[in-house]
């Protein structure tokens, strides 16, 4: 029997990370996300795992892709300025392809901003905070229930993958408290990276399979492979040739696009005769929830779009939804970012509108269901 409880959101994701079978933490206390280092620390002692509170930022994400390359699943947690200074191991984990899992609780910023206001403004910074190209995956809880199951869905990607993988809280759902129900453990679809079927002798440690990916020996498995962040061939060792680097980083692309279907997850309310779409992701859903039942009490046809998956975006249904409603409008909690992603998918087949606020206070169900009467009546 699942067990109910309430939770924070913060706390639903480090018991999340637990279930996964992530066994180390490292990182560094920064508002809003300290509570998951906080009960990660009692935690994984309990679990026989590792907690370690490292000298900064950086160090934090070094020491999650360290601990991974031995074979233990990974994480950290951070807030906007830490991710920051977290990028260019991001990318090193991207190139190295070390599964690993990074938790962003968003504040207000730039900078030190507002440590304790939700913000929704680092979407942009989780496609391409790290130089050069990769592909991405970046995922958004709506609820503290999803603040667990996502958590265990994060992990189970960047193993399946050989990839980062960054679940983008804001400080609305990290500190907000709701009823979960917690699964047994033996109830959840874990996945591992998979181990090398050849001998040592054979193995080139940077060979993709069939989906891409290659397979992934911990360090004292009796493999020797080199780990570089410089572009490298099948044997891990640096190469300069332009046939590498063009193979290389495709790959990093299409380990990801090529199982779209399989990596993205969506959510849609009352869509089926909506002229006005929302839409929302992470806290601002909340609002959304409650603002599309008063413009149909209204009796405005209006629906709720929600991207679960940030990145890769769901193009394939946002390209179908501008063909089936008359206007799109995107909320978020920052100057207008994804409302960006959004138009350049839509491509004019909709008119797609900006509810942006960056205030310190999240968007209300009034401010909203007045942006929907505005554009139904245009």
């Amino acid at each position: 029997m699942a067990k109910a409880v309430l939770m924070q959101g913060n706390h639903a994701c480090a018991e999340g990370a637990l279930a996964a079978g992530a066994r180390f933490f490292a990182g560094y206390p920064i508002t809003p996300s300290t509570e998951v280092a906080e009960l990660l620390a009692r935690r994984l002692p309990q679990v026989g795992g590792t907690f370690i509170q490292m000298e900064d930022e950086i160090a934090g994400m070094a020491a999650t892709i360290g601990a991974s390359l031995t074979g233990v699943k990974s994480l950290t947690a951070t807030s906007g300025p830490g991710f920051s200074l977290k990028q260019e191991l991001i990318g090193y984990a991207s190139m190295a392809e070390v599964p690993c899992v990074i938790v962003n609780v968003q504040r207000v910023g730039p900078s030190t901003g507002q440590p304790t206001s939700p913000a929704q403004a680092d979407i942009m910074q989780a496609r391409w905070g790290s130089h050069g190209d990769r592909g991405v995956i970046a995922l958004s809880p709506a609820s503290v229930p999803e603040c667990f199951s996502l958590t265990v869905e994060a992990f189970n990607l960047a193993e399946k993958y050989r990839t980062p993988v960054v679940l983008l809280l804001d400080e609305i759902i990290g500190h907000m408290r709701e009823k979960i129900e917690l699964p047994e453990p033996d109830s959840l679809k874990l996945i591992s990276r998979k181990k090398p079927a050849l001998p040592p002798g054979e193995f080139l440690p940077y060979k993709p399979e069939a989906d891409g990916v290659p397979p992934m020996p911990a360090y004292g498995d009796g493999y020797r492979f080199h780990v570089t962040g410089l572009a490298h061939d099948y044997t891990g060792f640096p190469s300069g040739a332009n046939s590498t680097s063009h193979e290389l980083i495709a790959r990093l692309h299409t380990k990801i696009t090529d199982h779209i279907d399989d990596i993205v997850t969506f959510e849609e309310q009352q869509l089926a005769d909506a002229e006005v779409a929302v839409i929302a992701f992470g806290g601002t859903a909340r609002t959304a929830y409650a603002a599309i039942e008063m413009a149909r009490e209204q009796g405005i046809r209006a629906g709720l779009f929600r991207p679960i998956t940030i990145w890769p975006s769901p193009e394939k249904q946002l390209a179908a939804l501008a063909k089936q409603v008359k206007t799109i409008i995107v909320a978020e909690l920052n100057y207008g970012q994804y409302v960006d992603e959004v138009e350049r998918i839509v491509a004019g087949q909709a008119r797609v509108i900006s509810l942006a606020k960056w205030n310190n206070d999240p968007i209300t169900p009034a401010e909203m269901l007045a942006a929907i009467a505005e554009v139904n009546v245009k």
